[in-house]
């Protein structure tokens, strides 16, 4: 599944177009590499998120379309990290 729809569908962001610009921009990372809206997200993998006061490190549970919208659970939060609206995470 593409990154944008995972983030849309897990519910971490509210509009995938929202989702697709934070990757635009470098604020999402998988597996520690910066990488474009299309990626694939697979279960198994690590994604940080950058969001103006915070940044999250999750673990990725499921990437499967159809059990996303039936609302199993997506992700694992692995580590939350406070951010001032100042500080560029990477």
């Amino acid at each position: 599944m593409r990154v944008d729809k995972f983030l849309k569908l897990s519910r971490l962001v509210k509009r995938r177009t929202i989702a697709a610009e934070m990757v635009a921009v470098g604020a999402v990372r998988l597996n520690g590499r910066t990488i474009k809206p299309a990626a694939d997200v697979k279960a198994g993998d690590t994604l940080e998120a950058a969001f103006p006061r915070k940044m999250l490190r999750i673990m990725v549970l499921s990437a499967d379309e159809t059990e996303l919208k039936r609302g199993a659970p997506s992700y694992r939060i692995e580590e939350e990290i406070p951010l001032c609206p100042d500080e560029r995470p990477w």
